[in-house]
């Protein structure tokens, strides 16, 4: 009996050693097919570049069955005696190694924020965390503390990026975790094409961008999601907090900081006016922002795929923040910091990976492509603070199209009205005429560069309205050096009530601290007058690049218009003059 008991354990034994060998030959076949597979690694000396449509990104997700061995994860990249612990990452990774993936801290929120209640049907996120060659020990506590602080139903997934890492393993290991995924890229592509790649593929519709060093605070989701819910062009990222790049201690950050940049674009925190603190009697209202640090926020992915995502002409990383502000602000949308999120990151000295024309260079394209792109004029301040990017290639820019639209106020729409004896044409204000998106030739405007323009000619005065207060406006050839082109520009930094509208494409500009754009109601488009007070706004000097195309068009005889040449405006002055025609007074 005994023997037969002794037969029966030792065919047990056997067969569950053969099924072993049998999962983990089957495990290891899953994971070559999906990178290239350790041979090749050895062969080649790299790893095998994934072939796979670029046009259809291949998304690992993995089996949670299975199970996730954390322990082993983080031991096969541990420091090695005698390594340098700040040398690969830039960051101590010894004092990162001992961390719990699953650590608890502190709450950094304000006391009010736990009282603050949210809507029961907030959407579900993707979460995008892009990295490349990042420290195990700091990717899986930025995912762990994702999947411990945030409700199960608000992640519909974490989408790691992984920017061609040296070992594929970093990511795939990680899809045995619940819920993520894994997209890895077959070459370099540098944070701002791997973040368009993951929103490609993300299912939810709403879209939150991670850094790959990061642990999130508590309840740090809800606050954003429900900003965005409210209102989808809105961009919300989170107060920063600083994980210490030394010890891993976490610590709180200031709750009175926004986004700031100098002419040379480079960003900086900066204390939100004076004015502002005094008037924010709630501590947990958002704070409206310039600009956003651009490594944590949350958008809705329809407003992404709308503003055009970011500029894939960008390498690697920097100057993307800029951009995308640039670009939220001036089409419509706004970008806030929600203070009752908290996320904390660890900000490093130096970037620890290569950069293809080193990192130098590489922000020079970048941003000279934002000066190129979005800042017109304003961009020789850029080249002042920063002559070295003169002459330097920034590749291809998009052509900007140039929208036709009316320039209306009350029933009445700016036209031109025949030709003076001098040749020039005289404008005046006559009953609107065809519709916004397809107005008369006459009432007809393009806005462009700045400038008015109808049949290849400007608005501009008949003498340098620097000089000459009054002077009547007219269509001339386009010559802006002149100093008498009418162009759209903000001529008062006081916040006014606008009372005329501009209607472009079949948009109605609205007036606003910063530039706003929604849909023309009936009333709009019949003639009916808009009138919306703007908030109060303290402009220093970046803001007012956000300020380049806001419209204030005013009643009769108010001398404050956003259409402007040198210091003065065009106002209409019908109430003085009775052929109806329109002149340039003093701001």
């Amino acid at each position: 009996m005994r023997k037969i008991r002794a037969n029966a354990i030792a065919i047990l034994t056997v067969a569950w050693i053969l099924g072993t060998f049998y999962y983990l030959w089957q495990d290891n076949r899953a994971h070559a097919a999906s990178s290239g597979g350790r041979g090749a690694q050895r062969a080649g000396g790299r790893p095998e570049q994934l072939r796979e449509d670029r046009t259809i990104p291949l998304i690992v997700t993995g089996t949670p069955s299975k199970g996730f061995d954390e322990k082993a994860y983080l031991l096969a990249k541990q420091l090695k005696a005698g390594e340098d612990p700040y040398r690969q990452h830039a960051f101590n990774q010894l004092e990162s190694d001992k961390l719990s993936p699953d650590r608890p801290i502190r709450d950094t929120r304000h006391y009010s924020c736990p009282s603050v209640s949210y809507s029961s049907d907030l959407p579900a996120t993707s979460v995008i965390i892009t990295f490349h060659n990042e420290a195990r020990s700091t990717l899986l506590r930025t995912v762990k503390s994702v999947l411990n602080r945030t409700p199960a139903n608000l992640i519909q997934e974490i989408i790691l990026v992984d920017d061609f890492s040296s070992d594929p393993e970093d990511c795939l290991l990680l899809t045995r975790i619940p819920k993520v995924k894994c997209l890895r890229n077959d070459r370099r592509e540098g944070l701002i094409r791997s973040r368009v790649r993951g929103a490609d593929v993300a299912a939810a519709t709403v879209l939150t961008f991670l850094d790959s060093h990061c642990e999130v605070n508590t309840e740090w989701l809800p606050p954003m999601l429900q900003r965005v819910k409210e209102d989808h062009t809105r961009v919300v990222s989170p107060i920063i907090d600083v994980i210490s790049l030394d010890n891993f201690a976490y610590l709180a950050a200031s709750a009175d900081l926004r986004g700031g940049f100098d002419w040379s674009l480079h960003f900086k925190w900066e204390q939100i006016p004076l004015e502002q603190k005094m008037t924010r009697t709630d501590p947990t209202r958002p704070i409206r922002t310039p600009v956003i640090a651009g490594g944590i926020f949350v958008i809705d992915k329809s407003w992404f795929n709308h503003l055009g995502k970011y500029d894939a002409q960008m390498d690697i990383w920097g100057g993307e923040n800029f951009e995308l502000s640039f670009r939220v602000w001036m089409c419509g949308g706004s970008l806030e910091i929600v203070p009752c999120s908290r996320v904390g990151h660890v900000f490093r000295k130096r970037h620890p990976y290569n950069f293809p024309e080193g990192n130098a260079l590489t922000y020079i394209r970048n941003t000279k492509r934002t000066a190129e792109v979005w800042m017109d004029e304003y961009k020789q301040y850029y080249y002042e603070a920063r002559p070295s990017a003169i002459g330097k290639a920034f590749g291809r820019i998009p052509v900007k199209e140039a929208l036709p639209g009316i320039i209306k106020q009350g029933p009445n729409c700016l036209e031109s009205q025949g030709q003076s004896t001098a040749g020039d044409f005289l404008l005046g204000m006559g009953i609107c005429r065809g519709s916004a998106k397809n107005p008369q030739p006459a009432q007809a405007w393009l806005f462009s560069d700045h400038l008015i323009q109808q049949q290849g000619k400007c608005l501009a005065a008949t003498s340098t309205l620097m000089s000459s207060p009054g002077s009547p406006v007219i269509l001339q050839m386009c010559n802006p050096r002149e100093g008498k082109q009418v162009s759209l520009l903000a001529c008062s930094t006081e916040a006014q009530q606008p009372q005329g509208t501009m209607l472009q494409g079949g948009r109605h500009w609205q007036g606003s601290p910063w530039l706003t754009q929604i849909s023309p109601s009936e009333e709009d488009l019949r003639g009916g007058e808009q009138s919306q007070r703007p908030g109060q706004a303290n402009y220093s000097a970046h803001e007012e690049i956000l300020l380049w195309v806001l419209i204030r068009l005013m009643p009769s005889c108010q001398a404050v218009s956003s259409m402007k040449a040198g210091t003065t405006c065009l106002v209409n002055t019908v109430c003085l003059a009775p052929d109806n025609h329109h002149s340039s007074n003093k701001c």
